[in-house]
């Protein structure tokens, strides 16, 4: 995303943007995204076998001469040199490590990511995550593992492209960029959210592998539990998705494409019709590239372009922007469960009462829903 594409999601001009960073970080917007780009090198360098060539383009860098010259000049040494003096053993796959800001709640993500879970199609342990994912060498497994300061991420043989979407789909899913301090000293305000974040240092954001799957799960779990949704999302998984075969026992589907789902019936999974057609409206939109469920536009413009979609209402908008876009500010306030913990003495609070109380935990209010839900747990 460029300067001008981040200060018009912000709405305020690129300068000003720019002031905002020097002011605040002590940096321009592009050094910190160069910075970023030689953080995910060193990463490369250190846990990989990559060639040079691909380590400077998985990088993010436009030539191998301008990420030789950029690596010398930032840390006195040569990309060979950085790789020969790494200990890190270099294995089949690809190895990265990733360090997240402390604290981190990794319980609470990984009890949501658990109850979500679809047989066959993933797994959650105390460990972490897993899933297969097409690879170089046919079909590998992703494997996120937990780590003292962060995750470690195993994947298969991958073309640098891949690299770079496993990997931003990694920090995504756990939420790796998020600020604690930053959220904590926000919310921490609130009587209300002071003692779950008490209770639950370092809430995180829950994303999503497959944004598209997620999105597909929002519009299942409409007026319906967790557990129900998930038994219907199991039997889409069934009926549409591809069953292969992997190294792990657990692992042997795929979940179906915007193209297939755009095409199904669902008249056989138990699915009323007008639902029905919500799912191919809004994997047509997705597979036509209408649609884009990713991090960039404004959280308006995200939730507009999703109502557009018949069938699409203001809770399954938000939840899709929170999970499957990863937008810190989504709120999905006509939630029963939010509803419910946000009233204190039992009463159930209105969606405008909820929407009004949650006026002042912006732009955090995502994880201020993460905690509610957390609550109830």
């Amino acid at each position: 995303m460029s300067v001008e594409s981040l200060a018009r999601r912000l709405g305020v001009g690129a300068r000003h943007l720019r002031r905002l960073f020097l002011r605040h970080l002590g940096a321009t917007p592009l050094a910190v995204a160069q910075t970023r780009r030689l953080h995910f090198a060193r990463s490369l360098l250190r846990d990989t076998s990559l060639q040079m060539s691909e380590v400077a383009l998985a990088s993010g860098f436009s030539s191998l001469r301008r990420f030789n010259v950029t690596v010398k000049k930032t840390s006195g040494r040569t990309p060979t040199e950085l790789r020969r003096s790494s200990s890190s053993p270099h294995v089949k796959g690809l190895e990265l490590r990733f360090s997240a800001r402390q604290p981190y709640d990794y319980p609470g993500i990984l009890a949501f990511l658990k109850t979500r879970s679809l047989s066959g199609l993933d797994s959650v342990s105390p460990q972490g995550y897993r899933r297969i994912v097409p690879g170089d060498d046919g079909l590998g497994i992703v494997d996120i593992r937990l780590s003292d300061d962060g995750l470690v991420l195993s994947l298969p043989s991958l073309n640098v492209l891949e690299i770079q979407r496993c990997t931003f789909r990694a920090r995504r899913m756990f939420d790796l960029d998020a600020d604690p301090g930053t959220i904590a000293a926000h919310l921490g305000g609130d009587p209300l959210l002071r003692p779950l974040l008490r209770k639950h240092p370092g809430v995180r954001i829950p994303g999503s592998w497959d944004a598209f799957e997620v999105a597909i799960r929002a519009i299942v779990g409409q007026q319906i539990s967790v557990a129900a949704a998930s038994t219907i999302m199991e039997r889409i998984v069934a009926r549409y998705g591809g069953l292969v075969r992997s190294d792990d026992p657990e692992l042997f589907r795929l979940f179906p494409t915007p193209e297939q789902l755009s095409a199904a019936s669902f008249h056989e999974i138990g699915l009323p019709l007008r639902r029905a057609e919500t799912l191919r409206g809004l994997s047509r939109a997705v597979a036509e590239g209408r649609l884009k469920l990713e991090l960039g536009p404004a959280l308006e413009s995200t939730v507009s372009a999703l109502i557009e979609i018949p069938g699409i209402g203001p809770w399954t908008a938000h939840y899709i922007a929170m999970r499957a876009v990863g937008e810190p500010d989504a709120f999905p306030a006509g939630d029963l469960g939010l509803r419910k913990a946000a009233s204190g003495s039992g009463t159930l609070l209105s969606e405008k009462a909820l929407e009004r109380l949650a006026e002042s935990w912006r732009p955090w209010r995502a994880y201020a829903a993460i905690l509610l839900w957390r609550s109830l747990w």
